[in-house]
């Protein structure tokens, strides 16, 4: 079973802003809840490796998944793909200026490759996401902090 989460939101901002947060790889890990660690693999933030805590019984201790930046078009999109002996994810991440702002679209896809995976993420990926938006949110008024300043 694959799991496939879409999740759409408005931000309060120009895309560019929201790019930055988006295309920098250490912002993303530490949006999501399940990693507890990460390493840049490269100083063009393409790759990294996330160590990320499932709690399910057949996984002992976090699993390494290497991920990669596959495609990117600045401001506009950026595609990734994680893979590790447990899953691999794809997702992407879809930037369109409204008149609100900026329009990201995030769509993510779990191909679990042990038991439990896929059901863990079916129950928790859109949580994921709703963190990855909190987070985005959180940076954005941090900027307009800075910029009143």
């Amino acid at each position: 079973m694959t799991v496939r989460v879409e999740r759409r939101f408005t931000l309060p901002a120009p895309c560019e802003e929201v790019w930055e947060f988006i295309a920098d790889p250490e912002q993303r890990a530490r949006a999501i809840s399940v990693v507890s660690e990460y390493e840049l693999e490269d100083e063009s933030g393409r790759k990294a490796t996330w160590y990320i805590d499932i709690p399910i019984p057949v996984i002992r201790r976090a699993a390494r998944v290497e991920t990669e930046d596959t495609e990117r078009d600045p401001p506009n999109y950026v595609e990734f793909v994680g893979r590790s002996k447990v899953m691999r994810v794809t997702g992407t991440h879809r930037l369109e200026e409204v008149e609100e702002g900026c329009r990201l679209t995030n769509e993510f896809v779990v191909d679990g490759k042990l038991p439990g995976v896929e059901r863990f993420f079916k129950h928790n990926l859109d949580t994921e996401l709703e963190n990855l938006e909190t987070a985005i949110r959180e940076y954005l008024a941090e900027n307009d902090r800075n910029d009143r300043r």
